[in-house]
């Protein structure tokens, strides 16, 4: 009699690790496009949006090829363990077959995860949606000048060459997962390394036309707004699917995500209501972002407790980093657009520095064995939980890496890139927009038609 599935699969982790790939999928498609596309000026909304899906539908296509293999699979070099050999993930034998990371052991013993209990096409989609996400999240510091088709170039460029040696240093088994680092579901993978490599990209191509900086209202705060609750939920799935189980710690992050987030929105808005004496919705979608970012370096780490003082933080820290330090006169030279610097660089360091406080050894990622008294589970300690110090020293030393190394490498890609093709737009398309760059436009009210007649 046939059989549905090898012994080591299990039904409900494969569907919950499927499932949480899919909401974090939603996260980027509509989430960000919808985002995106009402939170900008409307002559930008639909070239805003396209970045969104094109960098999307490219790192799919990167992804299979070669780079999920540099992130996840075998060390490349001996000397220093910061890349995966670029391979394809498309073949049978490959995509049906039980999913593991070589670099870290998987044997079930005490050093190191569990066996999975899906195939290794689950694996690689869900790590394709976050490796996709992490560069549209960029895309917030360059909208409304960056060139289509140098955005085109850059983003496979980016994707092969940057984000896979953070997600293999941390994630794949590296030489920062090695030290000890942590980073739970991408505080410093996904959000330092868009946060850093948006501000210098900003820099790199310049700022805005002066109207749109001087002048850049959103174009539809409730299509913002609903952007922004797909984003919100989608986060279940971002720190939900990464103890890679449908396990107890997997709830205790998605509760944890909430939380924060929660607690940082409501700070973040009472700080705009101290500040400029209203509440503002544009606003609270910062505080909801900062919020999401802040706890998922330490989302399935840290109690409840160390998810209210994260939220706290990421609605104070980030409110100053946007609306004083980013206005002032130094930072103030670099344009970036949506602010992703303070909002998810700064965020993610606050929330993966936060692991070396708040970290709880209590909460268990994996359990020892039954009746192994000796074998420890998978937790991270902090220090106020009794850790001496060790652990912040190395979410220091991961935070300064991923830092350094994007803010180079992005700034050498687009200097070669900017040889062979414009890094922004002519100052015609800058003044036209939408209609410029891709001969459409978000809204055309009743544009071309005849007008009704009353019957």
């Amino acid at each position: 009699m046939l059989v549905a599935s090898p012994k080591w699969l299990d039904t409900g982790s494969n569907a919950w690790q499927m499932a949480a790939a899919t909401f974090v999928g939603l996260q980027s498609i509509p989430g960000l496009v919808i985002l995106y596309g009402g939170i900008v000026k409307k002559k930008w909304a639909v070239n805003s949006a396209f970045m969104a899906i094109y960098a999307f539908a490219a790192v799919m296509v990167v992804w299979v090829l070669w780079a999920y293999n540099m992130a996840f699979g075998d060390q490349w070099f001996d000397f220093w363990a910061f890349l995966g050999k670029p391979a394809p993930a498309l073949s049978a034998d490959f995509l049906l077959g039980q999913a593991k990371i070589p670099s870290i052991a998987t044997d079930g013993d005490s050093a190191g995860l569990p066996p999975f209990a899906f195939p290794m096409a689950t694996l690689v989609f869900f790590q394709f949606v976050f490796a996709a996400i992490t560069v549209i999240i960029m895309a917030g510091s360059l909208i409304g000048r960056m060139s289509f088709k140098a955005w085109i170039i850059f983003v496979p460029f980016w994707m092969t060459l940057v984000y896979t040696v953070g997600a293999f240093s941390i994630w794949g088994g590296g030489w920062l997962a090695s030290m000890g680092a942590a980073d739970f579901s991408g505080g410093y993978v996904i959000h330092l390394a868009a946060g850093t490599s948006g501000f210098v990209a900003a820099a790199v191509i310049g700022p805005r036309i002066q109207q749109d900086r001087d002048h850049f209202p959103p174009n539809s705060l409730l299509m913002a707004l609903a952007g922004a609750g797909i984003l919100w939920l989608g986060w279940n799935g971002f720190n939900g699917g990464d103890p890679y189980f449908a396990n107890a710690d997997a709830s205790a992050a998605i509760l944890n995500t909430n939380l924060c987030t929660c607690v940082s929105l409501l700070v973040w808005t009472i700080m705009d209501s101290f500040a400029y004496g209203k509440p503002s919705v544009v606003g609270a979608i910062n505080g909801m972002i900062a919020g999401l970012v802040g706890i998922t370096p330490g989302a399935g780490y840290v109690n409840g407790w160390g998810a209210i003082a994260i939220g706290i933080l990421t609605g104070i820290i980030p409110w100053i980093m946007m609306n004083k330090v980013q206005t002032s006169a130094l930072f103030k030279k670099v344009d970036d657009t949506l602010s992703v610097l303070s909002t998810h660089g700064v965020a993610g360091l606050i929330g993966g520095l936060a692991v070396g406080f708040f970290g709880c050894g209590d909460m268990l990622v994996y359990l020892a064995p039954e009746g192994d008294k000796q074998a420890p589970g998978i937790s991270v300690t902090g220090l106020f939980y009794g850790d001496t110090g060790n652990q912040l020293l190395m979410q220091v030393y991961a935070a300064l890496f991923i830092i350094a190394y994007n803010a180079v490498a992005t700034f050498i890609i687009l200097k070669v890139i900017g040889i062979f093709v414009s890094l922004r737009m002519d100052e015609t398309t800058l003044r036209v927009g939408d209609d410029a760059v891709h001969g459409e436009t978000a809204y055309n009210f009743g544009d071309g038609e005849e007008p009704a007649v009353a019957e």
